[in-house]
């Protein structure tokens, strides 16, 4: 991948034993770009790149219920944000439900890519699209519907 993408990372607790594997399986491509993760999520997978030696590029917000969900959203609203990973515990209630529904409503709005499980990650960050200078993607089209 040529250019440089900004990725957020972010995984729920009883996912970030995946999301540190994941993170460090696809290291040779990641620490090619800018991260930008949750804070718990973030120091964990700084912690296993640099124990492997991989120097890594990554900016931690606050942890998501302290409002990093909020933050990646932000960023999102204002396209600092190209692919969003969320390893989502969706087998578990969260406390801060509002915040992640905003992210990945958020994403979906802005038009963000968002992988939800480690297979469609992979896909997305390898797909051949974001080195393509003629593919653009379409910005969603919001057309009220009049059901008579």
């Amino acid at each position: 991948m040529k250019k440089q993408l900004k990725i957020a990372l972010v995984a729920h607790d009883n996912r970030k034993a995946d999301m540190v594997e994941w993170a460090v399986y696809n290291a040779d491509m990641l620490s090619k770009h800018k991260l930008i993760c949750t804070g718990t999520t973030g120091s964990l997978i700084l912690e296993a790149m640099n124990a492997k030696g991989i120097d890594a590029d990554i900016e931690c917000m606050h942890s998501g219920p302290l409002g990093g969900d909020a933050e990646i959203a932000a960023l999102v609203v204002r396209k600092q944000i190209n692919l969003a990973v969320f390893l989502i515990d969706d087998l578990n209630a969260q406390p801060h439900e509002a915040d992640i529904q905003m992210l990945l409503r958020q994403c979906r709005v802005h038009n963000v890519p968002i992988a939800c499980n480690r297979y469609s990650a992979d896909l997305m960050i390898t797909s051949s699209l974001w080195d393509n200078d003629d593919y653009i993607p379409k910005e969603p089209r919001y057309i009220k519907f009049d059901r008579k």
